[in-house]
């Protein structure tokens, strides 16, 4: 972790040890925001062995940690991945497909927080039509 990312102050009048923070991801380049861009954070639990939201996109970014279990998480152009608790995620929104949110563990509920910034008045979760899926079929990165 470089200076510029250190997010603690030295407090002389402290009493108690300083708080335990850790860098958890960044995004190099901020990703376009919508006009019009309200930020929502919201927590999402998944049931034991579910598939998760069906191939969606978003109007913006949206920024995620695992509280706990394991998500498959698939973006347009990206192999499909775990994302385990303590580790985060992110996706640019915009244009880009959400193919996959399932939860990868068959018998625990799996959790995470993200905050997404969006179109004020928009949905959150726009579903893509089969006819799309099937027009960027070459988008897709090769499956397990």
């Amino acid at each position: 972790m470089s200076d510029e990312h250190l997010h603690h102050l030295d407090n002389p009048n402290a009493t108690t040890p300083p708080p335990r923070i850790e860098l958890v991801s960044s995004v190099p380049s901020p990703p376009p925001m919508p006009g019009n861009a309200e930020a929502m954070t919201i927590r999402v639990v998944l049931p034991p062995g579910s598939e998760g939201n069906p191939p969606h996109r978003h109007t913006g970014p949206a920024y995620g940690y695992m509280i706990r279990g394991e998500m498959i998480f698939e973006l347009e152009g990206e192999p499909e991945r775990v994302v385990k608790a303590g580790e985060s995620f992110w996706e640019p929104g915009g244009d880009r497909i959400h193919y996959q949110d399932a939860n990868n563990l068959p018998d625990a509920e799996t959790e995470f927080v993200v905050t997404m910034f969006g179109v004020a008045g928009q949905p959150m979760l726009i579903p893509v039509s089969a006819e799309e899926l099937e027009a960027r079929r070459d988008r897709r990165a090769p499956r397990p």
